[in-house]
């Protein structure tokens, strides 16, 4: 009996002590060697920090967190110099490696790893081009506005306002061809939540069940829901 309560108080302790966390984000910052690395997510609009790192001379470290549901995280870079940068990327169970460089931390960062991150990096492709190109339009206004070519302004104005319909239908559209991952619901409430509530119900309708009830898919319903009352 002995024994046996001694094996049990071990098993106990081991099990305490044993890391549960389920995320490991293997991260390279070329060129940082001294600041603090956090990784950190949103509750209730606050930035809570989940790890840190303090780095004095090693490029390469890792950050641990546990996800319940795959979600936005951040890596926040605290370089000593009162300045920081925050650097976004879909968290979801596993190894995420993230390779990025000092003087261009968001810029240049490389992550991999992750489904989700894979997904929203590829709407990121197009909305860039459409940023892009709506920047060239507002060049194209204001040159217009110095040379008092109003017909030239109305029709950049009208341009700018078909882009922002076509970023719209864009971003529904990707949403429902991705309907199995948690990026659409966390489009659908970051990028479009103030579109149609008919094109919202049309992405919530399309999700897959695991989608709805993970935290997007779960806010995105409660989001709708308020917008009925």
């Amino acid at each position: 009996m002995r024994n046996l309560t001694l094996l049990l108080i071990v098993l106990f302790a081991f099990s305490c002590g044993k890391d549960t966390r389920n995320l490991t984000v293997n991260t390279h910052v070329k060129g940082l060697k001294k600041g603090t690395v956090y990784l950190q997510k949103v509750e209730d609009s606050v930035y809570v920090t989940l790890d840190s790192a303090v780095v004095n001379g090693n490029e390469n470290f890792n950050l641990h967190a546990t996800v319940n549901s795959p979600e936005v995280f951040f890596l926040r870079l605290d370089k000593n110099d009162n300045s920081n940068e925050n650097l976004l990327f879909f968290a979801e169970p596993g190894v995420i490696n993230i390779n990025t460089t000092l003087k261009n931390f968001v810029i240049d960062a490389k992550i991999t790893g992750s489904k989700n991150q894979e997904i929203l990096d590829d709407y990121q492709v197009m909305i860039s081009r459409m940023n892009n190109k709506r920047l060239d339009l507002i060049k194209e206004e204001f040159e217009a506005r110095q040379t008092g070519d109003s017909a030239l302004v109305n029709q950049t104005i009208t341009n700018v306002n078909n882009l922002i319909k076509r970023r719209y239908l864009y971003t529904v559209n990707f949403a429902i061809n991705h309907k199995d991952s948690e990026v659409a619901p966390y489009l659908a409430l970051t990028e479009i939540y103030n579109a149609n509530k008919k094109w919202l119900d049309t992405i919530n309708a399309s999700l897959t069940p695991k989608v709805k009830a993970s935290k997007y898919g779960k806010a995105l319903q409660k989001y709708l829901d308020g917008l009925d009352n």
